[in-house]
C-alpha cells in the first residue's frame, strides 16, 4: 500500500490530476452501467456502421489522448470495483470529449475456443490512428458496433 502511495506522489501534477479524474470517472461509469441501459448511456453518441471516418489529430491532441489512456489504465488497476474494458472505453469517451478530442469506441465479440461456443465481448477506444484503451487483443474480436463522438 505504501509503495502505491509513493508511486502516486512520484507522478507529475498533471499525471496526478488525470489519474484522479480517471479514477472518479471509472467509478461513475461503473455505477452508470449498473443503473442505466447501455442505450441510454450512448444516446448522445453517433452510432456508425464502421470507423472509416478517422479524424486526424494534432500532435497535442494525440499526446493528450495517450495521457488520458495511460491514466485510465493506471486508475483501473487500482479500483476496488470492476473496471473492465467497457467501463474504460466509456471513461475514455467522457474524458476525451471533455477535452475536445474526437474518437470512437468499438464493441466486439468472438467465440471462445474450447468453451462450447461461448461468446466473449470486448470494448476498446481509438482516437485518430491510436488505440487509447482496450488495445490488447482487440484484433481477435469481430466489430459489432462503433460509436463516435466529435468535439464537445
Amino acid at each position: 500500500m505504501l509503495r502505491k502511495v509513493k508511486r502516486f506522489f512520484a507522478l507529475s501534477g498533471e499525471e496526478k490530476q488525470l489519474f484522479t479524474e480517471a479514477y472518479v470517472t471509472l467509478g461513475l461509469m461503473r455505477a452508470a452501467l449498473l443503473l442505466f441501459s447501455f442505450k441510454r448511456l450512448t444516446r448522445s453518441l453517433e452510432q456508425r456502421k464502421n470507423a472509416d471516418k478517422i479524424i486526424p489529430l494534432s500532435d497535442q491532441q494525440r499526446q493528450s489522448a495517450m495521457a488520458v489512456g495511460m491514466a485510465i489504465m493506471r486508475a483501473a488497476a487500482h479500483t476496488p470495483w470492476e473496471s473492465a474494458c467497457l467501463v474504460q472505453a466509456l471513461t475514455a469517451q467522457r474524458m476525451l470529449q471533455k477535452r475536445g478530442i474526437p474518437g470512437v469506441f468499438y464493441l466486439g465479440a468472438m467465440k471462445e475456443k474450447g468453451k462450447d461456443g461461448e461468446m466473449k465481448a470486448h470494448a476498446w477506444s481509438q482516437c485518430g490512428d491510436r488505440i487509447i484503451t482496450g488495445g490488447k487483443g482487440h484484433e481477435a474480436f469481430a466489430v459489432l458496433s462503433v460509436f463516435g463522438w466529435e468535439r464537445e
